[in-house]
C-alpha cells in the first residue's frame, strides 16, 4: 500500500484495527474524515471473515463520521466463487454485496471478478478492472518462444477468456473437455421435482413426470493440438489446484513440453504449493490479491 501512497502523493490516514479478548473487531479512525473522499484498501485471503468485518466496520465508522464518499478497493472480492445457487445454500456473494453497501461503501473497485454478473449484486457503482494487459505483457516478454504456444482453457466455461488471450496474441487455442469432479448442477442433493408426497395423498392421472437422467461427464480430453508446444492456462484465480494439476498431466500426455499457469489472484489454499511442485506445471504466475 505504501507504493500507492507514494505514487499518488497522499498520506496514509491514521487508523487502528485490533481484536478484543472476545475476538470482536475494533476500529479507531485517527484523523478527521468529515467531508473527505475515503479510500479503504482491503484484501480478502488470509483470514477472510475477519477481513470482511474490518472492512465493514471501518466503512461504517467513516460513514457515521460524515465522510463525503467511501470507496472500497478490494482486489480480490471474498466469496466471489459462491455466486450461484447450490443445493440448499444461498448466493453468498449477493449477501456480501448488500452488507458492503449498507455499511457505507459508495463505490467498489475490484479486479477480475469470478463472474461479471456479481457487479449487479451491488447497489453502488462497481469497477471491475482487468489484469489481462499485464498478463499479456508477461507472456510476450518473459516466455521464450511464446509464438509456439497455445492458450488452453481449463474447462469449456473458461473458453471465452482463453479465446480473448489467443486473439490478442495471435495464437491457437485448446479446450480441456471433461472434468474429474461432478458438475455442480448434477450433484445429488436430496431434492426432487415435483416434491414427494405420502402415497395415500397421490393418485396417478395421465402421464407422470419423466425422469431426469443425470449428465455423465466424459473422460478428460483435450480439444486442440498441443503436441510440441508451450501450453498456457489462463484463469481468474488459482485456489484449489487439483483441476490445474489434472489438466497439466493430460497436456503433458498430449505432447506439451512446457506448461504455464497464469492467473489474476493466487489464493493457493491448503497444500496447493506442494501439489504444484509435484505436478508437470513448470511455472505459475499470479498477482497477489
Amino acid at each position: 500500500m505504501h507504493v500507492c501512497f507514494s505514487r499518488l502523493g497522499v498520506k496514509n490516514g491514521g487508523c487502528a484495527v485490533y481484536h478484543k479478548t472476545n475476538r470482536e473487531t475494533m476500529v479507531e479512525i485517527g484523523d478527521s474524515v468529515r467531508g473527505k473522499d475515503i479510500y479503504i484498501i482491503q484484501t480478502g485471503t488470509k483470514d477472510v471473515n475477519n477481513n470482511i468485518m474490518e472492512l465493514l466496520i471501518m466503512a461504517y465508522a467513516c460513514k457515521t463520521s460524515s465522510a463525503k464518499s467511501i470507496v472500497g478497493v478490494i482486489p480480490y472480492l471474498p466469496y466471489s466463487k459462491q455466486c450461484k445457487m447450490r443445493k440448499r445454500g444461498c448466493i453468498v456473494s449477493k449477501l456480501l454485496a448488500k452488507m458492503m453497501c449498507k455499511s457505507g461503501l459508495s463505490h467498489v473497485i475490484t479486479m477480475d471478478l469470478h463472474q461479471k454478473e456479481i457487479q449487479g449484486f451491488f447497489d453502488c457503482p462497481v469497477d471491475n478492472l482487468r489484469a489481462s494487459p499485464f498478463l499479456l505483457q508477461y507472456i510476450q516478454e518473459c516466455i521464450p518462444d511464446y509464438r509456439n504456444a497455445v492458450i488452453v482453457a481449463r474447462n469449456p466455461g473458461s473458453a471465452k477468456k482463453a479465446t480473448s488471450y489467443a486473439e490478442r496474441l495471435r495464437l491457437g487455442i485448446a479446450v480441456i473437455h471433461g472434468e474429474q469432479k461432478e458438475a455442480e448442477s448434477d450433484m445429488v442433493d436430496g431434492r426432487y421435482s415435483p416434491p414427494t408426497l405420502p402415497r395415500s395423498r397421490t393418485m396417478d392421472v395421465g402421464v407422470g413426470v419423466p425422469a431426469h437422467p443425470a449428465k455423465e461427464k466424459p473422460p478428460i480430453n483435450v480439444v486442440g493440438d498441443v503436441g510440441g508446444r508451450i501450453a498456457i492456462m489462463v484463469d481468474d484465480m488459482v485456489d484449489d489446484v487439483q483441476s490445474f494439476v489434472a489438466a497439466a498431466e493430460v497436456l503433458k500426455e498430449r505432447g506439451a513440453y512446457k506448461i504455464y499457469v497464469l492467473a489474476t489472484h493466487g489464493l493457493l489454499s491448503s497444500d496447493a504449493p506442494r501439489l504444484i511442485i509435484d505436478s508437470p506445471i513448470d511455472e505459475v504466475r499470479y498477482d497477489r490479491p
